[in-house]
């Protein structure tokens, strides 16, 4: 029987305007769920983040409609069930002593495939 391979995965993330609308003063509890969210994705079983890429230094202000997006999370992940996991966390993760959550500033979405690999024989 062989190995099940990962699923490479990339979760595309959108900072939305409400983040944008909040007082400079109030923006360190969203980081802070921020970095929760990515750290409970990195702790998900069978995860294996390959890289993370952020564009807040060359993209201002909000991510349109799709492409491009704020940031990128690239990793290997055992099934769909965990990348539906590492999704809802945008969905469960509590931003401060408020009853908001994250996905009220930032937005998900997973792109699922497999590894491209270069060929060798060539």
């Amino acid at each position: 029987m062989t190995e099940a391979k990962p699923i490479r995965t990339l979760f595309c993330i959108a900072v939305q305007q409400n983040f944008f609308d909040l007082p400079f003063s109030q923006i360190g509890p969203v980081w802070k769920a921020f970095g929760t969210m990515m750290k409970g994705i990195s702790e998900l079983p069978g995860v294996t983040i390959l890289g993370m890429l952020d564009d807040d230094e060359t993209m201002v202000g909000t991510s349109p409609t799709g492409f491009p997006w704020t940031a990128y999370i690239m990793a290997d992940v055992p099934d769909r069930e965990t990348v539906r996991l590492a999704c809802n966390l945008f969905r469960t993760t509590p931003v401060g002593d408020t009853d908001e959550r994250l996905w009220k500033y930032c937005r998900v979405e997973a792109r699922m495939g497999r590894a491209l690999e270069v060929p060798t024989n060539l």
